[in-house]
């Protein structure tokens, strides 16, 4: 999505979403004719569809279960440990940076976690630690981008935009699978 379509709520697009429950909670997924625009997880639908509405106020937003359903079967089998997730096309407004980032998290291999300093020196940045977990933090599209796989270097889960300890199950699924 162009970043100015991205700061004009999407206005004059029209996007697709549904949801469905998983092993984790609520998924809700929305897309355009490009790609997957917005993959979230939570306790319940509800708010899921506040934060899509909110992002894409001036969207055309359709609720079609029928045409994503494909895509939602391929998440709620990865979320199910049955198979990796594929690489969706995806069109989510980024900078320069955060498209480095997410790029370098998609390479990340299943089942496997980096430290925030370690994605930073994958990306040629070394000292840009902290501008990694904020483009970690703005990941538009969960599981997607596998920004679930970057833990602290200390140790632990860190936090996580949809539960830490949805992450730390989704980490589980992954070295399970």
């Amino acid at each position: 999505m162009t970043p100015k379509r991205h700061k004009n709520q999407g206005k004059d697009r029209v996007i697709r979403h549904a949801g469905r429950k998983t092993a984790l909670g609520w998924l809700l997924i929305a897309a355009t004719d490009q790609g997957l625009c917005s993959v979230q997880l939570g306790d319940s639908i509800n708010p899921l569809l506040t934060t899509l509405q909110a992002e894409f106020a001036k969207a055309a937003l359709t609720h079609d279960p029928h045409a994503l359903a494909p895509w939602l079967d391929a998440f709620v089998d990865y979320l199910d440990g049955n198979v990796h997730l594929a690489n969706f096309p995806l069109d989510v407004q980024a900078t320069a940076f955060q498209a480095r980032v997410w790029q370098a998290l998609r390479n990340v291999p299943h089942g496997t976690t980096l430290s925030y300093s370690e994605l930073a020196k994958a990306i040629g940045d070394p000292n840009a630690t902290r501008a990694v977990a904020s483009a970690c933090a703005r990941n538009p599209v969960a599981l997607t981008i596998p920004c679930h796989r970057v833990v602290p270097k200390p140790g632990g889960f860190g936090g996580y935009r949809w539960d830490p300890a949805r992450k730390k199950r989704l980490l589980e699924i992954e070295r399970l699978g």
